[in-house]
């Protein structure tokens, strides 16, 4: 699938370095790059529907950020990003307002990448849709099968009488592999029961091993998508569980091990721990070597979903008239991983502050152009160090930010101002 076209970034004088990241499985903050000259990247992508919504977009900036250090750092980067165009959440949205689901997911894609590409975002290399590998899917949902990994639970409702689901044996897995529940996300087990129930997970399915299985395959149901595999005689007609996508999405297009894989915080369980699961089952390797994910945005005093209504969708921000730029500027302007509240008026308040940066650098132009004194005391080559040592801090955009405000609080020459203004575009993608 085609992704959306890609931001021209400045070059600048030096190199970064590969910014360390706080890794959610250990707890601890590791070396993105750990010494390599090239980094993969995977970044789960959107439901296709009601896109984009800021907390879409304060995900998809805080790993373009991480994309643009370590093209700064000189890296060769791989980035790959799902699309889950076929599952529960998309088919009952389509359901309820009378849409086709391909047609529903089309147009929200559609609309995510213009979106995408009007905020300056460093498009994937590989951008993919689950209905573009439903074959591999079923492939690796076969191997597990057949390595007793997976197991069948009687369907009554499916389409195909005799059909059934296929869920993931968690005990099976960790007695047979390297993963145990709870490594990738490095929670309890009372906190993951409590999550999985939230977040799609069936555990009181009749006919499980385990509460916490996830599954791999969907049996056929009526008026459900269901494809037809070369794994149909042992798995049937279906379509694969959620978790499942991703691991193969992933090692198909960067390998079997991946530098960093990255997400917004509700993703940290059950999707990226049982994706991490599902490939280490596979490979008998570690998924990723760094599990990174952003906060949750909230609008009026709760998080914003889906579910709740209270979404603030980048569209409607610029069909107000408001600046990508800005949007861009008020979500850089928290840190990636803290949890934070929209708050009605942050548009404008970025958009001052944007404004106020455009004003210095034009009032220094104009005062070279004229002869006039504008100062030359501080060293721009300076700026730049000191931006990307927080970048390279966990990604600590508020602090690189902050860099900004006090550079464009003085007067520089038109040289300086344009070295500090290409930092800006090449590393936080904020365009003067």
């Amino acid at each position: 699938m085609r992704s959306w076209t890609r931001p021209a970034i400045p070059s600048l004088p030096g190199r970064g370095a590969a910014p360390r990241l706080h890794d959610d499985a250990s707890g601890h903050f590791l070396d993105s790059a750990d010494g390599a000259s090239a980094v993969t990247l995977y970044v789960c992508g959107i439901t296709p529907y009601d896109a984009t919504h800021l907390g879409h977009a304060a995900t998809y900036l805080a790993f373009d950020t991480l994309v643009r250090s370590w093209i700064d750092a000189g890296l060769e980067v791989e980035y790959t990003q799902n699309i889950t165009d076929v599952d529960d959440p998309l088919l009952e949205r389509a359901n309820a307002t009378g849409a086709d689901w391909r047609e529903l997911a089309a147009s929200q894609v559609e609309l995510f990448r213009t979106d995408m590409a009007a905020l300056g975002v460093v498009p994937p290399d590989s951008y993919v849709g689950v209905t573009e590998t439903i074959e591999e899917i079923a492939a690796a949902v076969e191997q597990l099968r057949e390595r007793g990994i997976a197991y069948a639970v009687d369907t009554p409702d499916a389409l195909v009488p005799g059909a059934a689901d296929w869920y993931f044996d968690i005990a099976a897995a960790e007695a047979a592999t390297p993963w145990v529940l709870g490594s990738e996300s490095g929670l309890d087990e009372a906190t993951m029961a409590e999550l999985f129930a939230q977040r799609g997970g069936d555990p009181a399915r009749a006919g499980k091993r385990q509460a916490l299985d996830p599954l791999l395959w969907r049996a056929a149901r009526e008026g459900e998508p269901a494809w037809d595999t070369p794994w149909s005689a042992s798995l049937g007609r279906g379509r694969p569980g959620w978790h499942i996508e991703c691991s193969v999405i992933a090692r198909q297009t960067l390998g079997d091990t991946i530098d960093v894989q990255g997400g917004g915080g509700d993703l940290v369980f059950p999707h990226h721990e049982f994706s991490a699961a599902h490939a280490t089952a596979l490979t008998e390797e570690r998924f990723a070597r760094i599990n990174a994910h952003g906060g949750l945005v909230a609008f009026d005093g709760e998080k914003m979903s889906k579910s709740l209504g209270n979404l603030v969708l980048v569209s409607q921000l610029r069909a107000e008239g408001v600046e990508p730029a800005a949007i861009r500027l008020a979500i850089l302007a928290h840190p990636y991983r803290d949890d934070w509240e929209w708050h009605r008026g942050d548009e404008v308040r970025a958009a001052e502050r944007l404004a106020g940066w455009r004003e210095s650098v034009a009032r220094a132009a104009t005062a070279t152009a004229g002869g006039a004194g504008a100062a030359f005391d501080d060293d721009p080559l300076a700026l730049l160090d000191a931006v990307r040592a927080r970048l390279h801090d966990d990604l600590d955009t508020p602090g690189a930010l902050a860099l900004f405000d006090e550079w464009f609080d003085r007067s520089h020459g038109a040289a300086a101002n344009a070295v500090a203004a290409d930092a800006l575009d090449a590393l936080l993608g904020i365009r003067l």
